[in-house]
């Protein structure tokens, strides 16, 4: 009685998904550079939101990651660039995804982080 509540359960789960309940990610595409362009810098603004939330992870030896995946390293501007769609679909706007945990950056500095990256990490 109780595998048949449960895959009920989860079927009424997977239909209200389905059926509108999951959003989907706002990726860099959707979100353009301003015409003006951006002036956020790596220095002003990239390199100091990354210590302060990715680096905790994304820059760790292989053993205290917390589950960030080997090759996801954001410690310098040219790994950024590479990764930028990426760090934007997890992060940026209202991607809320990444950093996982109760002190999540404010939803300015997001937007701030998606225009960034959408001007190009420079």
């Amino acid at each position: 009685m109780c595998k048949v509540h449960l895959a009920s359960a989860a079927l009424l789960l997977l239909v209200a998904a389905l059926a509108g309940g999951c959003k989907a990610e706002t990726s860099n595409s959707d979100y353009p550079c301003p015409k003006e362009g951006t002036k956020l810098t790596y220095a002003s603004f990239g390199e100091p939101y990354l210590a302060q939330n990715c680096q905790i992870c994304h820059g760790q030896p292989a053993d205290e990651r917390k589950g960030a995946p080997p090759g996801f390293d954001f410690g310098t501007i040219e790994q950024v660039r590479e990764h930028k769609d990426r760090i934007f679909a997890r992060a940026a706007a209202d991607n809320v995804t990444m950093p996982p945990g109760p002190d999540d950056p404010p939803s300015a500095q997001r937007y701030q982080l998606a225009e960034w990256l959408a001007c190009g990490a420079p």
